[in-house]
């Protein structure tokens, strides 16, 4: 690549780090990753923050070199390129800390990150596709590196982009707090589109997304059927479907194609599969699954609604939090087909209930006796369900059921 136009990108890079908006600090556990001398790693969807949260942790370093692939000047960058990149960096002033955005731009940028981590660099990448970081993550870099996936902001750090005290429970206070959930339950988390209130911003995610990342990078040819796939899967979050089903209901010939495109949506943190809970791990992959897409707003921006969907809405942010906390999940069907939103393991099995409104005695009443039958077959003495704003607790000789504001989970350090 020409040597002239590697300077002047990492000229210029280097005026936009000094002037960019560092945003709001994000709550994750950035010391880990500065205390670490393993190379980290930062994955998420395009225009979560990656950068952003990458330039918030170096502005706690001594000194650091910064550079993004995401610039269209790099496109003739190869791996040949990495030592004259090198050389250019430390002509103005010599730091052992990197940090490299959408590093995964650039073929064989793994065996440039090993060389540096082995000459004693701390670097920091990230990239927007999970599938590609880590595969070859695990291929050339096993051992040596810690990961966290960013996601859209949480309901917390959205408070804290408010300014919204969550530790304020005064009438005032709470009634910021639940104004504030309203607009994030519909509008989601991405910094940008907080910020700007354009839905448009909201529709160039996911064509960036559909195109540059999955239908160029994976060369889909059925351009039609893989975006008519991702308008039913954005519809119909949160319930249950199989490759067969989505095959017959969208005309494609092989269930083999739907498995992939899933797949591709899933490495580039679009859609997420839930699998059903099932002591056998053949069981659970034969299964229907339930899928979750990543933003609420961003599924509202493109797909098709017919109502306000807020029951949905609201379970597939607590999905979604879920994953930001790290827990691996299921859902659960008790023996006689009763559902419990989420299952997941710690020092004992964990169940969560989703339901927006409690009001109705019928939908009450289905919800604590799907929870009260899994807590029976699990052993499980307690639970919990998630609603828009009622308390109260439900104990008999089964265990203990426990109704919670969503707003009080969501801020629960």
């Amino acid at each position: 690549m020409d040597y002239l136009i590697i300077q002047q990108v990492i000229a210029d890079q280097r005026i936009m780090v000094s002037r960019r908006y560092r945003g709001t600090e994000r709550l994750i556990d950035s010391d880990k990753h500065l205390r670490s001398e393993q190379i980290s790693v930062i994955s998420g969807i395009r225009r979560s923050g990656k950068s952003t949260l990458l330039l918030q942790m170096a502005d706690k370093l001594p000194d650091f070199h910064f550079i993004t692939f995401d610039d269209e000047r790099l496109i003739n960058f190869q791996i040949s390129d990495f030592n004259s990149l090198l050389t250019e960096l430390n002509k103005h002033h010599h730091s052992k800390t990197i940090l490299m955005d959408e590093v995964q731009n650039i073929d064989g940028w793994e065996r440039f990150v090993r060389r540096l981590h082995d000459e004693q660099y701390k670097v920091f990448i990230s990239g927007s596709n999970s599938k590609l970081l880590s595969s070859e993550l695990a291929t050339h870099l096993t051992g040596r590196y810690i990961k966290t996936e960013l996601f859209p902001f949480s309901f917390a750090e959205y408070l804290k982009f408010r300014r919204i005290d969550s530790s304020d429970k005064s009438s005032a206070g709470l009634g910021l707090i639940s104004a504030a959930f309203d607009y994030y339950l519909m509008n989601g988390g991405f910094p940008e589109y907080l910020k700007s209130n354009d839905p448009e911003f909201l529709q160039r995610i996911y064509e960036d997304v559909i195109y540059r990342d999955l239908i160029v990078r994976f060369g889909i040819k059925n351009i039609l059927g893989f975006k008519n796939l991702v308008q039913y899967l954005f519809t119909n979050f949160t319930k249950e479907t199989n490759y067969n089903m989505l095959a017959g209901i969208l005309g494609f010939s092989s269930t083999t194609s739907v498995r992939d495109y899933v797949s591709y949506l899933s490495d580039s943190y679009m859609v997420f599969e839930l699998y059903r809970y099932d002591y056998s791990l053949k069981k659970q992959y034969q299964s229907n699954k339930k899928i979750y897409v990543i933003d609420n707003g961003l599924r509202n921006a493109v797909s098709f609604r017919t109502g306000q969907d807020s029951g949905r809405l609201l379970e597939n942010l607590v999905f979604i939090e879920l994953r930001r906390r790290g827990i691996e999940c299921w859902f659960y069907k008790t023996k006689n087909n009763l559902e419990v939103d989420f299952l997941w393991f710690g020092s004992e099995p964990e169940l969560i209930q989703v339901c927006y409104d409690l009001s109705d005695q019928v939908t009450l009443k289905r919800e604590i006796r799907a929870l009260q039958t899994a807590m029976t077959e699990l052993s499980v003495r307690s639970s919990l369900i998630l609603s828009y704003n009622e308390r109260r607790e439900i104990a008999d000789s089964m265990g203990v059921i426990r109704i919670i504001p969503i707003t009080e989970w969501l801020t629960d350090k």
